[in-house]
């Protein structure tokens, strides 16, 4: 049974200190065959501490939840309030979607799917993060609903996007989705 704890400056709200004991605890799991019960993770916090002879009494700045941003850019797209979903980007963020060249910019992908449908929206079944040095990488996978370009409609179709996030700004985004397979059916 692992026994975990994290000692933290102050500034870190309760909110930050739950993500942290639960993504501990799931790092914790995936090296030692425990179970999610037997797994014990609290913080403790510190109000100074010293390092390289300095004194320091409080903490650094928190990352915004991964997942949560990129639901919020999705859904901010599907709304198609540009400007808001712009904000999310990355300088130099870079897209691909099935039989599409990169793009970069939101309008690009607004005049590419005119091309394919009328309207999509997606329901979500899960977000997947893992988490690296340099970039927080989020799977979100469901599927898609909208209608075609001749009026019909369609649902039910599988769909996998993976987001790249650093310092809170999403720098990639990758689909995948069985549109195309489902459209030459149709």
């Amino acid at each position: 049974m692992p026994v975990i704890d994290i000692t933290l400056l102050p500034g870190y709200g309760p909110e930050v200190e739950g993500r942290l004991v639960q993504r501990v605890a799931q790092a914790t799991r995936s090296v030692i065959a425990a179970q999610a019960a037997g797994t014990v993770v609290f913080v403790r916090n510190a109000s100074t501490y010293q390092r390289d002879g300095r004194v320091f009494s409080g903490g650094g700045p928190a990352r915004p939840d991964a997942s949560a941003l990129v639901r919020r850019f999705l859904e901010t797209m599907q709304a198609r309030d540009l400007p808001a979903a712009q904000q999310m980007l990355a300088p130099g963020f870079v897209m691909h979607f099935p039989g599409a060249v990169p793009m970069q910019r939101l309008e690009e992908l607004v005049a590419w799917g005119r091309g394919r449908y009328q309207r999509v929206g997606k329901t979500y079944e899960r977000f997947d993060e893992s988490w690296g040095d340099e970039a927080t990488v989020v799977y979100c996978s469901g599927t898609l609903h909208g209608v075609w370009l001749d009026g019909s409609a369609f649902e039910g179709i599988r769909f996998m996007d993976r987001f790249e996030i650093v310092d809170g700004l999403i720098t990639r985004q990758d689909v995948w989705n069985d549109l195309a397979e489902v459209r030459s059916r149709a």
